[in-house]
């Protein structure tokens, strides 16, 4: 009976370990997953905002540009900086017509986002003309513009501010014939989006030259960006906005943050759960030692160490899941970074980074929640060793 109950104890003991295993396992994969997307979205965005962005507070246009481009280039922590003017236009070839945003940028542009390299079909414009432009590939493909073409040519069509009477077209928009040189994936942050020369945009908004609503700008090291804000601020005056790349995304980050929170959430419930099975194995471990805790006890030992015991041999479980369940975790995590065997669609595989902190966040969580089991199922009475 004494080998059945032996056997018993410990069949439950290992089914504890293997339970916190498979949970720490668990929930360290799905945080690596989580840590690779967050690298992944940092990668899709990287074209849609710059380090810094430099609005104007009191309209869309900036003033005083000259000045504002004095202070950027006596700013030795700025590598580039360019000018854009961003519009919503109305786009029409052979009757086929959509929304779209015309975002107008100088050469410079790419040096700030190198957009240039997601080109995969036709090339990027040579701002030789003005009437060159990029556009994002799900947008031509619904008008079916030819890329590259010499001849065919598509319509802009930007509305005119202001009121009165209205006797003819040209009090309606602005238009202008373009002509696609290449296209771009927009990788959801940039759908249907049209890059061109800032010239074009000037002409269609009737704006002088050397007119921006933005400027973005590109450091030398990232690191320094608030330090760099703090030192533009001070210098460009009370009408200027400066957001960095955060600040310029906030809503999205908040998703981001909001997810990996609710994930971090369901999977430390998920590791509470499991802590129950280590409560079985502390109420039958202690079953099954009743007799010899009652001769232990006979002889002088301390309730309290008996308690300790007990106490310790639960974290003991607990601390065997965390460690086999990371090595599990990590192997995982490598093989997926190793073959990307497991694939989100057909082309792109499951991004994952293994991260120094997730290791203390799944142990520490996994430690919590087993500790407190073992403290609160270790608290045998002395009726534990009087009751039968």
């Amino acid at each position: 009976m004494s080998k059945k109950g032996s056997t018993a104890v410990t069949f439950i003991t290992w089914l504890a370990v293997g339970a916190m295993t498979v949970a720490v396992t668990a929930m360290f994969v799905i945080i690596s997953v989580f840590s690779g997307l967050e690298d992944l979205n940092k990668d899709l965005i990287s074209n849609l905002h710059a380090d810094l962005t430099i609005k104007s507070t009191t309209g869309k246009t900036l003033k005083d540009f000259n000045k504002i481009n004095a202070v950027l280039k006596n700013n030795k922590e700025i590598s580039h900086f360019s000018r854009v003017i961003e519009e919503k236009v109305y786009i029409n070839y052979n009757g086929k017509g959509d929304i779209a945003y015309l975002r107008g940028v100088d050469s410079a542009y790419t040096k700030v986002n190198p957009i240039d390299e997601d080109v995969f079909y036709g090339a990027y414009p040579s701002f030789k003309y003005a009437n060159e432009v990029l556009m994002e590939n799900s947008l031509d493909n619904r008008l079916s513009i030819p890329v590259p073409s010499s001849t065919d040519y598509s319509t802009i069509f930007m509305p005119k501010p202001g009121t009165g009477i209205i006797n003819k077209e040209a009090d309606i928009y602005n238009k202008k014939e373009i002509l696609v040189t290449g296209v771009f994936p927009g990788k959801d942050q940039l759908d249907n989006y049209i890059i061109s020369p800032i010239e074009l945009t000037e002409e269609l908004l009737n704006l002088p030259k050397h007119s921006a609503y933005q400027i973005v700008v590109k450091l030398k090291n990232p690191e320094n960006t608030d330090a760099v804000k703090k030192q533009l601020l001070s210098s460009l005056g009370k009408n200027i906005e400066i957001k960095t790349k955060e600040e310029e995304n906030a809503a999205f980050w908040k998703m981001i943050n909001t997810e990996k929170l609710f994930i971090y959430l369901i999977f430390a419930l998920v590791i509470f759960i499991t802590t129950f099975n280590l409560a079985g194995a502390i109420i039958i471990l202690q079953l099954d030692k009743k007799e010899q805790a009652r001769s232990l006890i006979s002889l002088g030992f301390p309730l309290s160490h008996l308690r300790q015991i007990y106490l310790y041999t639960g974290i003991l479980i607990v601390i065997s899941g965390i460690i086999t369940g990371l090595i599990f975790g990590t192997a995982l995590c490598y093989f997926q970074q190793y073959s990307e065997f497991f694939k989100a669609n057909e082309t792109l595989p499951f991004p994952v980074k293994i991260v120094g902190k997730n290791y203390f966040i799944v142990a520490l969580t996994a430690l919590l929640f087993g500790s407190i089991i073992s403290w609160v199922f270790s608290k045998i009475s002395k009726e534990y060793i009087t009751k039968n």
